[in-house]
């Protein structure tokens, strides 16, 4: 892969185009309730801000471990609510909705899934009373499922971007290998990379906004941001807003 030079000069105080408000939503892992919340308070921000534009930005994980990932795959999937009518709106893909999908494709993953919060996700689209008769069996949970996968929902799926970018800032479901260009990254390390790219220290390009690894509190570093903040556990779902050079957390 190409190596990145890192001519860019080190950003203190990276920004966002001027009259847009920038809003990165954490991971959600099936807390809808949680979702609606925070959607509440973006649009309240929103109405006493006034922003000439918003910009909503999901970084993935939206599946998994909570109650209803159905219903989060819903209301995403539909853009936009009323309260946030004509606001940029994108959903990255998280390391889980890679998960979902390579079960849709083969049953067999389902071993591997399941134990992390897959199967909250299977129950929320099948109920309860479905799984009693799958008795251990995969390839007739994949079946269940499958059948119960509205197709707007796969093709949400489908459509997932892996990065975005807005002014001074990438965001990004995990984070990036470092030393790599940022046109340059592969998927695996955009989706599932820890440390190597938690403990490096150096500028980016980017200031990197990332969820995927979980703290009760947003991780804020010189040249990250990470707001995993556990949402499906502790009941706290991040967003941080981002105006200018400046920027807020606002929280559940």
């Amino acid at each position: 892969m190409k190596q990145e030079n890192h001519s860019s000069a080190f950003v203190a105080n990276p920004s966002v185009p001027e009259g847009l408000a920038v809003y990165a939503v954490g991971d959600i892992h099936g807390r809808l309730d949680l979702l609606d919340r925070l959607l509440s308070t973006i649009a309240t921000d929103v109405s006493v801000t006034s922003p000439l534009q918003v910009s909503v930005v999901f970084l993935g994980d939206m599946v998994d471990r909570g109650p209803d990932s159905r219903g989060v795959i819903d209301r995403l999937a539909a853009g936009p609510p009323p309260t946030l009518s004509g606001a940029e709106w994108v959903c990255l893909r998280g390391n889980h909705e890679e998960a979902m999908q390579d079960f849709l494709a083969d049953s067999s993953t389902g071993g591997r899934w399941f134990p992390w919060g897959g199967l909250e996700t299977v129950r929320s689209y099948v109920g309860e009373e479905a799984m009693l008769g799958w008795r251990g069996d995969m390839a007739e949970a994949q079946l269940s499922f499958r059948r119960h996968v509205p197709t707007s929902h796969r093709r949400f799926l489908d459509n997932l971007k892996l990065t975005h970018q807005i002014g001074d800032y990438l965001f990004v479901h995990a984070g990036i290998k470092p030393g790599v260009a940022l046109d340059q990254q592969h998927p695996a390390d955009l989706l599932w990379i820890r440390h190597e790219f938690l403990d490096d220290e150096r500028w980016h390009g980017r200031m990197v906004v990332h969820g995927h690894t979980p703290d009760l509190q947003p991780q804020v570093r010189s040249n990250r941001l990470g707001i995993d903040t556990m949402a499906y556990d502790s009941g706290v779902l991040t967003a941080l807003a981002l105006r200018g050079s400046t920027r807020r957390f606002l929280h559940t």
